[in-house]
């Protein structure tokens, strides 16, 4: 009889054992699947770069078809090579430094003197230009940008105002990476107009090949792990609910290729 009621305490206990270790388990499981998503991509603040502090896109003219920026300030010079560019270890532009003018939130141009050619068709156009260090980090003080609505008509301004709207404009990546110097580090940059982001307040949600990621500081990042070929990086503006902005070219998005270099492999 003995034996009997040992036996059934024997598996009773042994059924309550694994009764937990199930419990045990499925509450593994659970937290697993409530864990965030591994991101593929890694993004870091860049490093501190020269700040320029005089550097000044002062005004700017449009006539017959062509652009005139008045720069002033003595530290900054365009064409040539940004002190720190070795250092970056990303893209950097062997012409130097320049001046970003993105129009309707369309590629950049990149431009290497204050005065050049650019035919324009008639309409309107919102045009945000900032001063560019040679690896085409954004110079991000108030004074070295312009941002202007404008309307063209038969390459001549006709009318022009500050732009009024909350905007992020999409500066980097862009084009084309080759080579491990150019697409292992593949900097993301942006030019914020009349607003700012914090944890607390508007934010950018970037889109990179499908993986979300929040930006909550108006800096410079490098972008780490993106494939060879195709990529796609797509830049939302968004209130402090998560909400989209409505504002103009709110989203923005670019497709940009990474091509490896054969004598990398050599």
């Amino acid at each position: 009889m003995k034996v009997q009621i040992l036996a059934m305490t024997l598996v009773i206990f042994l059924i309550s054992c694994k009764s937990k270790d199930d419990q045990t388990r499925q509450t593994t499981q659970q937290e697993v699947q409530m864990e965030e998503p591994t991101q593929k991509y890694k993004l870091t603040p860049m490093d501190n770069s020269p700040s320029y502090p005089d550097a000044e896109l002062a005004s700017f003219t449009y006539k017959n078809n062509t652009f005139d920026f008045n720069i002033k300030g003595d530290s900054y010079k365009l064409g040539v090579q940004t002190s720190d560019a070795p250092e970056k270890r990303c893209a950097n532009s062997a012409k130097g430094q320049h001046i970003h003018v993105i129009l309707n939130n369309e590629p950049y141009l990149a431009e290497y003197e204050n005065k050049f050619e650019h035919p324009l068709e008639n309409g309107n156009y919102y045009m945000v230009s900032f001063l560019s260090r040679s690896y085409h980090e954004s110079i991000k003080s108030p004074k070295a940008s312009i941002g202007e609505f404008f309307t063209v008509d038969n390459g001549n301004l006709t009318s022009e105002k500050p732009i009024d709207k909350p905007m992020v404009i999409y500066s980097r990546p862009k084009g084309l990476y080759v080579g491990k110097a150019e697409t292992e580090r593949v900097m993301l940059d942006f030019y914020l107009v009349n607003t700012e982001i914090s944890p607390s307040g508007n934010k950018i949600l970037a889109n990179i090949n499908g993986e979300t990621h929040f930006i909550t500081e108006w800096q410079p990042y490098i972008i780490e792990g993106l494939p060879m070929g195709e990529n796609t990086i797509t830049l939302t503006l968004i209130n402090e609910k998560g909400l989209k902005m409505e504002t103009p070219y709110n989203p923005v998005s670019r497709t940009f290729t990474l091509k490896e270099d054969i004598s990398d492999e050599k």
